[in-house]
């Protein structure tokens, strides 16, 4: 980090990664529990989930105005202009992993009254504990602007989307057995999608960290297993 000689600068730096530390703890509330409200079928947890959002739209919102505060007065230039630029990017996929969190919990208010064999989000388990992980560990290396942890994450994206392949899978499976399931297993689909795609959010943060401490976009593309896009239409 550089050192600034205006000190209210350089706490105003500061002051902008520990918002981003804030609002990526708030996010990974709210991922854990709108998972956790679908899978014990809990309306009370659920709602508290989707509540918990507004809370993280205010703190996008915040963010979003001390960046423009800071371009405004300081007019940053390389490294700082990389660092408020890079914090903007990041505070937009902290919210739009915050609304996946939030539709996930959704779900569960949809199917709470619904029994269904504990297997069945078994696989959703496995695949929102890697996206848990990752979002941890993005939030880690940008704290520490650790690019190789950032470049670990970003490669990480395909443990998800492969587990999502099985998700899909096996979900179509129930439902082929059993018309009765469709409507259960087209919920927990979508739900199986937004943490695909919540892992996508995080490959983002990833990135951005990359350049921020590199300087320079990522050059290959990312690694990339989902192979359902052309099967189940998401939005």
């Amino acid at each position: 980090m550089n050192e600034h000689i205006v000190k209210s600068y350089e706490e105003e730096l500061l002051s902008l990664d520990r918002r981003i530390a804030h609002m990526g703890g708030l996010v990974e509330n709210i991922v854990g529990s709108g998972f956790d409200a679908l899978e014990r079928r809990d309306p009370r947890l659920a709602e508290q989930a989707i509540a918990a959002d507004k809370a993280v739209d205010g703190m996008h919102l915040e963010i979003e105005q001390a960046i423009i505060g800071i371009i405004a007065r300081r007019q940053p230039m390389a490294d700082d202009l990389r660092h408020v630029m890079a914090a903007l990017r990041i505070a937009g996929e902290l919210e739009r992993i915050g609304d996946l969190g939030k539709n996930i919990a959704k779900r569960a208010l949809t199917i709470a009254g619904e029994s269904y064999p504990r297997p069945l989000v078994s696989g959703l388990r496995h695949m929102l504990d890697l996206a848990q992980r990752q979002l941890k560990d993005v939030l880690d290396a940008y704290a520490a602007r650790d690019s190789e942890a950032a470049m670990r994450v970003r490669n990480g994206d395909a443990d998800i989307d492969s587990t999502y392949n099985s998700v899909f899978r096996e979900l179509l499976t129930y439902m082929m057995e059993d018309p009765r399931n469709i409507s259960l297993c087209t919920h927990l689909l979508f739900g199986a999608k937004n943490i695909e795609r919540i892992g996508d959010h995080t490959t983002n943060i990833a990135e951005t960290i990359h350049y921020l401490v590199k300087g320079e976009q990522v050059a290959e593309d990312r690694p990339k297993s989902d192979r359902t896009s052309s099967t189940l239409i998401t939005r």
